[in-house]
């Protein structure tokens, strides 16, 4: 037998498969239908109704449009992954790429039609040209009628949009521009603050998934402190831990709520330590601050300090204290009522007179406390709080007068997370001190007469902090 020299057709053009009709017959032909239902989580799509109805009171007689958004290129043909936006998720409870929703207003209130791409299936080009949606690709997808059928909403295929108009026309951030255009639907701050306000406060479907994304971190938190021995044993570093915690985030949820903080030593001042290049030192305390999302899209944010070996220095255990001390009191301040603000001052005033009492303050309590001093803030330059919910800094995008200027109600979820940074290269700070960093996070739940610590299953106390972890760490030996 004779081989060629060249491979059969070297030196042709490459063909393009949707141009030639041989194989787009082939293709189109023999595959079985397979009956594909959204993976809705339960009760989902009843708290969406039930949200659009809120929404709807507030823009009586006014056309709303909300949009999924589109995921950004991360290099070249290639995508981060999709996650949609939440106002969306809140109003719709789907997930689905590139989806708008149009609220039309009617007397009463709002017809509401959700216009999402149709599958690419069998017979279509996109079926095995398109790589991002292409059934081929990425397997068999639910169609109009199912999303309709799970969601108990009017479903529509996205170019039906092109027929749409609006009479006063709202569109929330997450409208790209060619949509808006098309729907002579301006971005409009007055939906943005609204959407925030009406999310502040959640119901009893939303603070359930909450709770599933906080049991779910804190599990999370145990497989991390697990994996420690191994990684101090096998030189492995601080991504390893950030792996760790990320895996079990997939596995068990949708993913995480935010890029993982994993700080050992002189690196657990750094506020925003993602980098995690940095060894799991044997004896120093590691910062670990981590969220759990769950696949409804609620995340948990939960931050602990933890010694790698089981037991903190004394420095550690001393400033531990303190950070404490300034949670308990930020804790103690909420419950419905108080301004939302009362936690930030307390803790404040808690981390200040430490701080005078070590002889870090160059000046008084109460100067360092006014607002022309506020020198302590050297240590704790960030925010010690915030709202959660679909968004790890939920309801970003209120006005002051409904967020920090306002009053706490029962149904907010928020944080408080007071902390002290002592970074490694501070002059200013005692030998003792320098590359200790120490924050405590927790997620607190507003009832009606005070507040649930929903991150309760992880003690805050040092001695407990060192039981708690002590017991993890011998597991993972």
């Amino acid at each position: 037998m004779t081989l060629r020299t060249r491979p059969p057709y070297a030196g042709t053009r490459y063909p393009r498969l949707a141009e030639v009709p041989a194989f787009r017959s082939f293709i189109a032909e023999g595959w079985a239908e397979v009956e594909t239902r959204p993976s809705l989580v339960p009760g989902a799509a009843g708290a969406a109704a039930a949200h659009r109805r809120r929404l709807s009171e507030r823009f009586p007689g006014r056309d709303l449009v909300l949009s999924s958004g589109v995921a950004p290129t991360r290099n070249d043909d290639s995508e981060y992954e999709f996650r949609a936006n939440s106002d969306f998720v809140w109003a719709t409870g789907c997930q689905v790429e590139n989806a708008t929703l149009v609220m039309r207003a009617v007397p009463g209130g709002h017809d509401a039609t959700l216009h999402m791409p149709l599958p690419f299936r069998p017979g279509d080009v996109g079926f095995f040209a398109n790589a991002n949606h292409g059934e081929l690709w990425v397997g068999a997808s639910p169609g109009i009628r199912e999303w309709s059928e799970a969601l108990g909403l009017d479903v529509s295929p996205l170019d039906a949009l092109e027929g749409v108009t609006l009479r006063a026309g709202l569109a929330a951030a997450s409208v790209h521009a060619d949509l808006a255009v098309t729907l002579g639907a301006p971005h409009s701050a007055e939906l943005d603050r609204q959407l925030s306000r009406l999310r502040m406060v959640k119901d009893a479907w939303e603070i359930a998934q909450l709770r599933e994304a906080v049991d779910l971190t804190i599990a999370g938190f145990a497989a991390v402190m697990r994996e420690v021995p191994r990684a101090i044993r096998e030189g492995l570093n601080e991504r390893w831990l950030q792996g760790t915690f990320d895996r079990h985030a997939r596995t068990h949820g949708n993913g995480v709520g935010y890029a993982t903080i994993a700080g050992s030593g002189p690196h657990a001042p750094i506020l925003h330590w993602n980098r995690g290049d940095g060894p799991i030192l044997p004896h120093a305390a590691l910062l670990l601050d981590m969220g759990v999302e769950a696949r409804s899209l609620y995340t948990a944010d939960i931050t602990r300090t933890l010694p790698a070996s089981g037991t903190f220095t004394a420095a550690e255990r001393a400033v531990h204290d303190l950070v404490e001390e300034a949670h308990r009191a930020g804790m103690a301040q909420v419950r419905p009522g108080t301004e939302y603000l009362d936690f930030h001052f307390a803790a404040m005033e808690v981390i200040a007179r430490g701080l005078h009492d070590w002889g870090l303050l160059p000046v008084s309590v109460d100067e360092a406390l006014s607002p022309r001093g506020q020198q302590h803030r050297r240590y704790l330059a960030c925010g010690i709080g915030h709202h959660l919910g679909l968004d790890v800094h939920d309801c970003s995008h209120a006005e002051y007068e409904d967020y920090m200027g306002a009053d706490l109600e029962p149904g907010v979820v928020m944080t408080v997370e007071p902390g002290l940074y002592f970074h490694a290269n501070d002059l200013t700070l005692p030998p003792e001190l320098r590359g200790i960093g120490v924050r405590l996070e927790d997620d607190l739940l507003v009832t009606d007469d005070g507040a649930e610590v929903l991150s309760c299953a992880l003690p805050i106390d040092a001695a407990g902090v060192e039981e708690w972890a002590l017991r993890q760490l011998h597991a993972g030996s």
